[in-house]
């Protein structure tokens, strides 16, 4: 501790250099969060309730399913629940209000997902109001929103009857997750109150959910599903909800392999900066550590004082850098609704602290060797 003033002051001798050095290894680590968040979203699909199956059309999800399929599917052995649901695509005020919305069988939907915990008179208020909605804590919070608000939404995907695309509802409850995993920026609405204002969209859903009884197989139950509904108008692919989400992610890329080449060259392009940084900062200093051997400072010292000056850089831009990343996501990107939750999770940061730590030693070792085999006689002799 002792040394810091010291640190600070070989770091602020070149005001210009440490700021570049500084302002890269910053964004480094905020593009490191924000890329952290991405692959939380696309590859955390312990999200997904582990007891639950998706059902959607067998050749892709923008094809409907009959809603009488409901009956049957509940009536099969290993069903203890299903609900069903449909993407409705609305936005509120502007397009860059951006949020899930879903229409849902409102009396099964919340039996399903334990995970949404809601007041039961907000719910009972929710299964009596014909255009009422539901929506998670963080949504509610985003734009201000009460009990009894008014939540006015333009659909490009369905517009009503008589051609408007303005739909309006009355926020009746507002969700929290049981945990920090659960999206609490979706909105959900009666699958009925859909039905009726949209004429070709009556008796058809996109997917159904099913909830599957405590020891029965998932697959087992899934198989017999389809083979219910096989050579049918409709023919149906039934999977586990992880599968189900881990395959919507997966439509766009090997994710996992991309962010890891991007985070690979990124640490390595600031590597080479923040040692290109500390060996002029050496090199125009080496009478200075000369000096210090002189007066009988010993190499550990020397040694000591190198990587402090890497550690004082790295740690301070880039922990600074990791708490932008964890604001921004926080406040800054959107959830995708089909995908987990957008979050930098603790062992991002942990891990980011890490690389922080690796990438001030490797940065330091070149300067930091040729500071202390620096002989104190040819140091001094140095302009």
């Amino acid at each position: 501790m002792k040394f810091i003033p010291l640190l600070w002051s070989n770091l602020t001798g070149k005001k210009l250099r440490t700021a570049f050095t500084f302002l890269a290894v910053l964004f480094a680590f905020l593009l490191y969060g924000v890329l952290a968040a991405v692959e939380n979203a696309f590859s955390d699909v312990d999200l997904a309730g582990g007891d639950r199956l998706r059902m959607i059309h067998k050749v892709t999800i923008t094809e409907e399913l009959p809603v009488h399929y409901y009956e049957r599917i509940a009536a099969t052995e290993g069903v203890e629940a299903v609900t069903y649901a449909s993407w409705f695509g609305g936005e509120y005020q502007d397009a860059t209000n951006f949020f899930p919305q879903f229409a849902v069988r409102a009396d099964t939907y919340l039996d399903v997902h334990a995970e949404f915990l809601i007041d039961p008179l907000q719910r009972e208020r929710w299964m009596g109001t014909r255009i009422g909605a539901i929506v998670g804590r963080t949504l509610a919070d985003r734009f201000g929103w009460s009990i009894g608000d008014r939540i006015p939404l333009h659909s490009i995907i369905y517009p009503q009857a008589d051609g408007r695309d303005a739909w309006e509802f009355t926020l009746e409850g507002i969700f929290e997750g049981a945990d920090g995993n659960v999206d609490e920026s979706q909105m959900f609405f009666h699958h009925e109150y859909l039905e009726e204002s949209v004429p070709w969209a009556e008796g058809e859903t996109r997917w159904f959910e099913i909830k599957v009884d405590e020891g029965a197989s998932p697959n087992d139950v899934a198989d017999r599903l389809d083979a219910q509904f096989a050579n049918s108008a409709w023919e149906t692919k039934t999977s586990s909800e992880k599968a189900f989400i881990q395959g919507f992610a997966n439509q766009i890329g090997d994710t996992s392999t991309i962010i890891t080449s991007v985070v690979g060259v990124m640490f390595f392009v600031v590597l080479l900066v923040v040692a290109n940084a500390l060996a002029q900062s050496v090199r125009e200093r080496l009478s200075e550590f000369a000096v210090l051997k002189a007066m009988g400072f010993s190499d550990f010292t020397v040694l000591r004082l190198v990587v402090g000056e890497s550690l004082l850089l790295c740690g301070t831009s880039g922990t600074l850098g990791l708490m932008l990343a964890a604001f921004v996501v926080q406040f800054s990107v959107p959830t995708q609704g089909m995908l987990g939750v957008f979050r930098v999770a603790p062992n991002d940061i942990a891990s980011g602290l890490l690389w922080i730590v690796a990438l001030s030693l490797v940065s330091a070792l070149t300067p930091a060797v040729a500071a202390v085999r620096l002989r104190a006689a040819s140091g001094l002799g140095r302009n």
